[in-house]
């Protein structure tokens, strides 16, 4: 298939610009739906009215980020239909089924007790009300499960729940069970959810803060931000210890992109994590020590190792050994993966010849060909077959740069350290906070309330950059080792996408607009204008 690449850069920025703007609703909705509830909880078990105000001024802001961010997300579903067919019709027997499983039953929970919980206040109980306040939140939190484990498949695509299918040319299911509980998608679940409660707890403390500055709503901001502190202060900590097993995960299944985290390109027994530093954008293949590739770093030693092997001493590849191989460690260069894909491409090709003039023998030897097993691991005994490295057999052309086999390194360096920075100062906000609302000293305390404040727009940034790691990181690959991003796009006009591109931009534009003054003057007028 012949690619305009200028056509899949515009198709790449229209994807990644949807994403971005999307994702700025997302984890706001996740995080917001359960404080919500908890406010409802507290209001329906004291009886007092100053909790239902709190309750419906934070579901007020809940509601408006709710109906833009379920909004964005619809343009998505067309992005794979219009720019990105190809990789639809490859993938979309296991990309699809999640997707289905979250229209069906999580959009169906969200717009049902949405609207109950937004409408219903004076016109069912307050039990009824409350739990469909929760099944609410419930509802969101399920959708993004399941999007995480049709997220979870693309980066690391395990033959314990699918298969490359050589009588249709695409991967298909084997197991739904395997497939929504492999542990990629359980961890990257966890850790998107309980990042977007931190982001929620925050907007809530800077806001209440905010008010506290001002001397205004005292007691309903006193209220809130205990709150907050509290919720915040175990989902901030669960997000780091969740992370680094999160971290663990990819180690062990896309070497490529923790390798490009760290600037990591010669492997290396207890290997360090740069904690602070400025990397240089080299090829892989010309670096011959690791601290050429960095203009100046501070180093933790050893702890790569221990983060992503749970080993002091063990052995993590950098993008080289990946590259060239690493017969030491059993690591296969990229020419003898790119070989097998290869192969197994011409084994398709050849099923498919031989089937149009009916020669079944040719069909039956190209097939047992195409599922012969490759490697196995003595331990577990886990096989690969060839079909499983088609992907590689897009890089067996000998013209091909071999680095672009992996991520560039200064985005998702950066991108994962700013993240991961920004992380340990919410875990130390959200205990300064926590100590200060204890002694009663937090409507006082004017720097705590001012760094509050400040960190409002902090999480996004840390949401945006931990989500540009794991999308930019997983690259040249849609679905990591199977389908390049390449051959993903739909081979349509540049025009189409370049018409679509400014739509949409004008679009979020507009709706940006629109949020932020809605969402200001809703914080300015405060509770008593919430309902």
């Amino acid at each position: 298939m012949n690619i305009d690449l200028t056509m899949l850069e515009w198709a790449r920025a229209q994807f990644a610009m949807t994403a971005l703007f999307h994702f700025f609703f997302v984890p706001f909705t996740l995080g917001m739906s359960f404080m919500v509830a908890f406010f409802e909880t507290i209001y329906v078990k004291t009886g007092k009215k100053e909790w239902k105000e709190i309750t419906q001024f934070w579901q007020l802001i809940f509601g408006i980020n709710f109906a833009i961010g379920l909004s964005t997300g619809i343009i998505h579903e067309f992005e794979f239909g219009t720019n990105w067919s190809t990789y639809s019709w490859v993938v979309g027997d296991l990309f699809g089924a999640p997707l289905a499983v979250e229209g069906i039953v999580a959009f169906f929970m969200e717009a049902t007790f949405a609207a109950i919980s937004f409408f219903g206040w004076k016109r069912v109980s307050k039990g009824i009300h409350l739990a469909s306040t929760w099944l609410l939140a419930i509802g969101s939190n399920l959708s993004a499960l399941w999007i995480l484990i049709a997220n979870g498949f693309m980066q690391h695509p395990s033959n314990e729940f699918g298969r490359y299918s050589i009588e249709n040319a695409r991967l298909e299911m084997t197991d739904f069970w395997a497939l929504i509980t492999q542990p990629v998608a359980q961890v990257k679940f966890l850790h998107t959810i309980s990042a977007s409660y931190t982001l929620a707890s925050i907007f809530v403390l800077g806001i209440s803060a905010f008010y506290l500055l001002r001397k205004k709503h005292i007691d309903f901001a006193k209220k809130s931000a205990a709150v907050a502190a509290a919720f915040g202060l175990v989902a901030s900590i669960f997000t780091a210890v969740i992370g680094d097993e999160h971290a663990y995960q990819v180690t062990n299944t896309q070497p490529t992109k923790i390798a490009a985290v760290e600037g990591l390109y010669i492997g290396k027994k207890g290997a360090p994590i740069v904690a602070i530093g400025i990397p240089k954008n080299l090829k892989a293949t010309e670096v011959t020590s690791n601290d050429e590739a960095f203009v100046f770093k501070i180093e933790l030693p050893k702890m790569l190792s221990i983060l992503g092997k749970h080993r002091f001493n063990a052995y993590v590849p950098g993008l080289k050994d990946l590259i060239e191989g690493n017969p030491e460690y059993g690591i296969w260069p990229l020419k003898k993966l790119a070989q097998i894909g290869k192969e197994a491409r011409e084994d398709l090709y050849k099923y498919h010849e031989a089937k149009k003039t009916g020669d079944t023998a040719t069909m039956q030897a190209a097939k047992e060909d195409f599922y012969k097993v490759v490697w196995e691991d003595p331990k577990t005994g886990i096989k690969l077959t060839k079909a499983d490295f088609i992907g590689y057999g897009y890089f067996a052309n000998p013209n091909i740069d071999p680095d672009l086999i992996h991520p560039p390194v200064p985005p998702v360096f950066y991108a994962f350290h700013i993240m991961v920075a920004l992380g340990f100062w919410f875990i130390i906000l959200f205990i300064w906070a926590w100590v200060a609302v204890v002694k009663g000293s937090f409507e006082t305390n004017a720097l705590l309330q001012r760094l509050a404040v400040l960190s409002v727009p902090l999480p996004w940034i840390a949401t945006s950059f931990g989500w540009m790691t794991a999308e930019i990181g997983r690259q040249p690959w849609t679905v990591f080792g199977v389908l390049p991003t390449a051959e993903s796009v739909t081979p349509i006009a540049l025009q189409n996408v370049q018409a679509t591109f400014f739509m949409f931009l004008t679009a979020f534009v507009i709706l940006g607009i629109a949020e932020l003054k809605i969402l200001f003057t809703v914080v300015k007028s405060g509770p008593k204008g919430a309902h």
